[in-house]
């Protein structure tokens, strides 16, 4: 079964940084480099929201509205490895973060928790 698992949260004061990391278990190196991947998060009572997703290629990201300029999405296809470099963090980017595809259909992973207080 593929797996995907995120490492990098941490507790963090406003205006910190952190690098989050997504590895994709070894049975997915014939397809992580196929899809397009993303960056989910979840806030307690809220859904899950996609922060910023990348081609399978790197050559386009997008990101949402209110983490631009702040969050950066890449990815190492020979390492099944994706990375979200998150600065300036806020109290509100406090959630839970995954990866997995865009759209999500892996199975999800447990997911960082990241943390920020003002």
């Amino acid at each position: 079964q593929v797996q995907l698992v995120e490492s990098g949260g941490d507790s963090v004061q406003a205006g910190g940084s952190l690098r989050l990391s997504c590895v994709g278990s070894a049975n997915m190196a014939s397809i992580f480099a196929l899809n397009n991947m993303g960056w989910y998060r979840q806030a307690p009572g809220k859904e899950r929201e996609l922060v910023a997703r990348i081609s399978s290629d790197s050559q386009v990201t997008n990101y949402l509205d209110s983490v631009k300029g702040r969050f950066t999405i890449s990815r190492d296809n020979a390492k099944n490895m994706l990375y979200l470099q998150m600065n300036s963090l806020k109290p509100e980017d406090t959630a839970v973060y995954y990866c997995n595809a865009v759209p999500d259909y892996f199975p999800m992973g447990q997911g960082t928790q990241v943390t920020v207080s003002s």
